[in-house]
């Protein structure tokens, strides 16, 4: 597996973003990692994670209509790319190869 420089916050957000699908933008990606994990995050912290991810490749970002709700403001959707989906599939199996290897080992 080549380096991917993915880190487990990252994960975690880019996992969140594919299961959003279209509504995939930065307060409901806050708001579905805040009920799974049970703790409280920061805007600031999810909208890094999303700059950076998409600065490597991760994600695109595309602007939603303008809504009187949010004064006129459009929401950024994500979507995870090819190559973010590729290499959730090397996480993925890297986990599973180790965990094979734990549950072998006895160790849970």
């Amino acid at each position: 597996m080549k380096k991917t420089k993915l880190g487990e916050f990252e994960e975690l957000v880019l996992l969140t973003v594919i299961a959003l699908q279209e509504d995939a933008y930065g307060v409901q990606i806050k708001q579905e990692l805040e009920d799974r994990l049970q703790e409280t995050l920061s805007v600031g912290s999810i909208q890094s994670a999303l700059k950076r991810m998409e600065d490597k490749g991760f994600l695109t970002s595309t602007f939603g209509e303008t809504t009187p709700r949010r004064g006129g403001k459009r929401k950024r959707i994500y979507a995870a790319t090819p190559y973010a989906r590729r290499v959730l599939e090397e996480i993925k199996a890297v986990r599973a190869g180790l965990w094979a290897t734990i549950l072998k080992l006895d160790f849970i």
